[in-house]
């Protein structure tokens, strides 16, 4: 499987996830046969950055290419940044997190709050892809709420950003609320 010129040695992939995906569990999956891993999620705030956490999520050299690291935000340019810094710290890949449901990720208007913006969404998709060199991917979910479903428009969006791949986690954060 090819993502823009990252070649995967098949088409499963892990998703990220807090506090599951650290660097052990990203190896024994990879051991295990995953074709592409991505660590759990890192804050597009360049101030958090130095913090422990935000280092133990970030990449690690330790890992096998191709190496994808999850960014979340609501800044289109804190979002480029963000891609660009991990990118330099050894990223082949840049994955965008508009799935997220957690409270505090959510009122940020962050992770999954974004898909209730699309013209944030383009902005940011636009800004993040022109900023590295590397293929960025896109997770989501179907929409804000049952009564709000967008992920087909969303997904438009990414294609015309140049986002190489999209993943739909298939229900709505309201279901978490």
């Amino acid at each position: 499987m090819k993502i823009g010129d990252l070649s995967l040695a098949n088409n499963v992939f892990l998703a990220p996830m807090a506090g599951v995906t650290d660097l052990p569990f990203r190896l024994l999956c990879r051991r295990l046969g995953v074709g592409m891993v991505t660590g759990e999620m890192v804050s597009s705030v360049a101030s958090l950055r130095d913090t422990l956490k935000s280092k133990l999520r970030g990449v690690h050299i330790k890992e096998p290419t191709p190496r994808s690291i999850q960014i979340v935000g609501w800044d289109p340019d804190a979002m480029a940044d963000a891609a660009r810094y991990n990118v330099d710290q050894g990223a082949s890949m840049i994955d965008i997190n508009m799935g997220c449901p957690a409270k505090k990720v959510f009122k940020r208007l962050a992770g999954s709050a974004l898909m209730g913006d699309e013209v944030l969404v383009g902005k940011i998709l636009d800004k993040v892809v022109a900023a590295v060199d590397v293929p960025v991917t896109l997770k989501t979910r179907t929409g804000v709420d049952p009564e709000h479903k967008n992920v087909v428009r969303i997904a438009r969006i990414a294609e015309n950003s140049g986002v190489q791949c999209l993943a739909v986690h298939g229900r709505t954060r309201a279901l978490h609320v």
